[in-house]
């Protein structure tokens, strides 16, 4: 009964911790990095907190504590943080914000969206999410980053030495949980178009190969759909889909990989997918 209670009473948290595990085995020792390379920095371990709280972006946190123990301007820091950040833009696209109701919850669902929560929520079938699984994880991975990151800036009060190789542990993350993404849903189409994106990206330079390349994955899908009859896609749970015309079809990507009936073909087709 207990058992009962307690679960009624914080609908979808079980769910949330087991989504959010492999995010927690990288965010602690990732904050706890953090933490010691924004003290080694000449920055004071307090204002990791604020940092954390409101900034909440494991890459743009490293940049942006580089940029103020260099004494940046104001400006510079707020174009460099739009850069760096700039990402999140397509992430909103398909990730299940859809799901949470209420205005305030949404709200944090947009301040807390960071790459790694957008990964393990996206590679959920729709059925499996609801708004407050989608909350839940995200304020378990926000708490696993603002502890780690505490602890690793009260652990380095006392000690000295370069912590900057810590940064490289985020980049680690994402790739992981890219790959097993990759083994939930394998799409060769989408990979090999997302490679060639980041050779291109690559090619504009280090500075700009992020936005390069996000463009052009972007311009890639909306090639896709003109070339479809009706011309209207919508993006659900990190995959787009093709809509013809006005017309209402409620049928699951799986059930157009099976070859079932209806209209609606995938910008990306699975293996079994028959037609271009």
């Amino acid at each position: 009964m207990a058992r009962s209670s307690s679960s009624s009473s914080t609908p979808g948290f079980g769910t949330a911790v087991k989504l959010s595990l492999p995010v927690a085995a990288g965010y602690l020792p990732l904050g706890i990095g953090y933490g010691m390379y924004t003290v080694a920095a000449g920055i004071s371990w307090w204002w990791i907190i604020p940092m954390s709280l409101l900034v909440y972006s494991g890459a743009t946190q490293f940049v942006l504590t580089g940029l103020i123990s260099a004494h940046a301007g104001l400006v510079e820091v707020a174009f460099t943080a739009f850069f760096v950040g700039f990402r999140h833009v397509f992430y909103g696209l398909s990730f299940p914000l859809r799901l949470v109701r209420s205005k305030l919850g949404r709200l944090y669902g947009v301040h807390a969206l960071t790459d790694e929560t957008y990964a393990v929520l996206t590679m959920r079938k729709p059925g499996e999410l609801t708004g407050k699984v989608v909350l839940w994880t995200q304020f378990l991975n926000h708490s696993y980053w603002l502890f780690g990151s505490v602890v690793g800036g009260l652990l380095m009060r006392g000690m000295h030495f370069d912590a900057s190789f810590m940064a490289f542990s985020l980049t680690a993350l994402f790739v992981v949980l890219a790959m097993d993404s990759y083994r939930q849903n394998p799409r060769p189409l989408v990979l090999l178009v997302a490679v060639v994106c980041a050779v291109i990206g690559l090619a504009a330079g280090k500075d700009l190969m992020l936005i390069v390349a996000l463009l052009s994955f972007t311009l890639v899908l909306t090639l896709r759909v003109n070339a479809l009859p009706g011309g209207r896609f919508r993006c659900h749970f990190g995959s787009c889909t093709a809509r013809r015309g006005d017309s209402s079809i409620g049928r699951s990507g799986d059930d157009f990989a099976r070859g079932g009936g209806g209209s609606e073909p995938r910008l990306f087709p699975d293996r079994t997918d028959v037609g271009p």
